[in-house]
């Protein structure tokens, strides 16, 4: 979700909305008019540079690093490619799709996904991030036909931008799948239309990272979860809350602890976490500030008490109270780029 600056920390309009439709008022973000009533946005065209929020060939957010972290890109000679799908970052009720020529929602994408959670990999891979027509947030909390329409519409801009990506960019190259919230919703359907039933497409696979969304395990025909830090051709996933909080059952949901990468109950201390990074993007907080321990499809984990690890609490279907949605990938940042890069040196041993 999208964010201005302010000094030492953030505090969008697009934030405050969404701490206030925590509240109960789910209406603020309710488009008008049903799905029929708009005229779709303008289809993407994935030939044009300016269809991608980050392309390898080009400076942008996706090269980011945190501040004095000692880190760095490594696109220029990363070996393998990474497709990543965005969370929304269209908040406001103006219609059920975003134009990709909104440059309002543009920065927000740029600034708060790209930087803050495709930059997690771009030490394995060569980062690609289509720009699509992004359902509006209210498509989560609805569940009518306008919201199947408005994911529906999202998903085929996906599909083309992978088909483009697939025909012109790859050229036989190991691919990460990675996607956080409306992203990862899209790249669960990518992974069951193209990896799940393509045997050739799914060795190629590393792992996908399906972070910040509920994934059934029952979905996939081939396709299995990760049962531990160096398996590829695998997924996994995980939503952040926090510790103490019950949350109704997420019944065939995977959950994986990022600072174990396994999927079973115990419980990793935040000695295990190699870095975290808040909101701000400004530091590397290093050893991490989070613990991590599955508890009925949720990661649970303690509040950290540093600043810039913002948590709120989101209404709806998920019932997901005192979420750390937005730092799902932030908080277990380090832990995240060192296991892309050994599941890839996994891959790239059982591939040579």
């Amino acid at each position: 979700m999208g964010a201005s600056s302010r000094s030492g920390f953030w505090w969008p309009a697009a934030l405050v909305l969404l701490m206030l439709i925590s509240g109960g008022c789910i209406r603020l973000i309710k488009p008008l008019r049903s799905f029929e009533h708009y005229t779709p946005p303008p289809a993407p065209d994935y030939s044009r540079p300016e269809s991608w929020a980050t392309l390898p060939t080009r400076a942008d957010s996706a090269d980011a690093v945190p501040l004095n972290s000692g880190l760095r890109s490594r696109q220029a000679s990363a070996p393998a490619d990474v497709f990543f799908l965005h969370l929304t970052t269209r908040v406001r009720p103006r219609g059920w799709n975003t134009d990709i020529a909104n440059r309002h929602v543009n920065r927000y994408t740029d600034r708060y996904s790209i930087r803050t959670q495709a930059s997690v990999f771009n030490a394995a891979g060569r980062v690609y991030a289509p720009r699509y027509r992004q359902a509006t947030l209210y498509s989560f909390f609805d569940s009518t036909a306008n919201s199947r329409q408005a994911l529906a519409l999202a998903y085929a801009d996906v599909k083309s931008a992978f088909e483009y990506y697939l025909a012109h960019y790859n050229q036989g190259r190991p691919i990460i799948i990675a996607a956080h919230s409306q992203g990862t919703y899209h790249a669960r359907r990518l992974l069951r239309e193209f990896f799940d039933r393509d045997p050739a497409l799914r060795r190629r696979l590393v792992a996908a990272y399906l972070v910040g969304l509920n994934v059934d395990t029952l979905g996939y025909r081939a396709l299995r979860p990760c049962r531990d830090s160096l398996q590829t051709g695998c997924y996994v996933s995980w939503n952040t809350g926090s510790w103490g909080h019950d949350y109704p059952p997420y019944d065939g949901a995977l959950v994986t602890n990022p600072l174990t990468w396994r999927v079973d109950t115990a419980y990793a201390p935040a000695r295990l976490n190699r870095g975290s990074v808040p909101l701000s993007f400004k530091r590397l907080d290093q050893p991490g500030v989070a613990d991590a321990q599955v508890h009925q499809g949720i990661l649970w984990t303690h509040p950290s008490g540093r600043r810039g690890y913002f948590r709120f609490p989101l209404p709806g279907k998920w019932e997901l109270r005192h979420s750390y949605h937005l730092n799902d990938y932030g908080l277990y940042y380090l832990s995240v780029r060192r296991n892309a890069r050994a599941r890839l040196r996994a891959w790239q041993r059982a591939n040579p």
